[in-house]
């Protein structure tokens, strides 16, 4: 029973950081599945957007969580821009082209970051950041910072609305299509370059909200976004390339993954457990624990 008591905040914590993990990835998965590149440039944007509400923050004095309705639509048009404008021009068609677009992107927002913000991490605070929340399950209890718990609730809304656009709505049918059979899908008069912004917007506006969500309990520096989207990658990959409940899954397992190693090995050997785990399918489910088989 002593060891629940150990155990259960930990698995808490693990849940919490996993949402968030899982809204970052789902981003990810949808440019993947889309437009069927991996976009290098995902983290810098998730550091751009802490950015963004870092300042709404200190500069307008807006609660991070009511900027949401500010950021969500501030990174969808960055990423539509940015893909419109920037990546499908320079690639010329070839994905090669748009992974070297991607990587340079990425340098060049971190290196603004670093011009405008210089290299200091920064933080917020708020009423409510150093706020617990008692949870009971009868055998076990817990006490949880109230911006994780936010940030839990907020990031599984998050990520249920995207699964429902993606499956439910008529720009997801076109998605789903496009990412299927993108000629096929021209040729039934759907806007084929319309859709591959589309799902660039979305997937930033996903790192828009999961800013909101993160950043009263977190901080932001130029070099923040690496770390997540290496994180981000790895759920991905271990949900399944191109799958939504891979990708929620995964990241809610990632994150108890992490939180136990952090429990077991130290904090700075937490994240060892995540990449064995990682080894462990790439060796015995290569296609990912919800993915298909080629």
């Amino acid at each position: 029973m002593t060891d629940l008591f150990i155990l259960f905040p930990s698995i808490l914590n693990g849940l919490t950081t996993g949402a968030v993990y899982a809204l970052i990835a789902l981003g990810l998965t949808l440019i993947y599945g889309v437009l069927h590149i991996i976009n290098f440039a995902h983290g810098a944007a998730l550091m751009l957007a802490l950015y963004g509400v870092y300042w709404l923050k200190e500069a307008a004095g807006i609660d991070p969580y009511l900027a949401l309705p500010i950021m969500v639509p501030a990174m969808f048009m960055l990423g539509y821009g940015l893909q419109r404008g920037v990546i499908n021009r320079a690639s010329h068609g070839k994905d090669e082209n748009i992974l070297l677009v991607t990587l340079g992107l990425s340098i060049v927002m971190e290196n603004l970051a670093l011009l405008f913000f210089k290299s200091d991490t920064r933080t917020i605070e708020t009423a409510y950041t150093l706020t617990t929340v008692p949870i009971d399950i009868g055998f076990a209890q817990a006490m949880i910072a109230l911006p994780k718990l936010v940030a839990f609730g907020g990031a599984l809304v998050a990520s249920v609305v995207l699964i429902l656009i993606v499956g439910r709505t008529d720009l997801g049918r076109a998605i789903r299509a496009v990412a299927k059979e993108k000629h096929g899908a021209k040729l039934m008069g759907i806007d084929v370059e319309h859709v591959y912004a589309m799902s660039f917007g979305i997937g930033l506006a996903c790192l828009g909200a999961a800013a909101c969500f993160l950043l009263p309990a977190y901080y932001v520096n130029p070099q923040v976004g690496n770390g997540f989207v290496l994180v981000a990658f790895t759920i991905v990959v271990l949900g399944g390339m191109g799958s939504f409940s891979g990708a929620l899954l995964g990241g809610l397992l990632i994150g108890v993954v992490e939180s136990l190693g952090g429990l077991l090995l130290g904090e700075s050997l937490g994240q060892i457990g995540i990449f064995l785990l990682f080894i462990a399918v790439l060796l015995f489910r290569p296609q990912g624990l919800f993915g298909a088989k080629a």
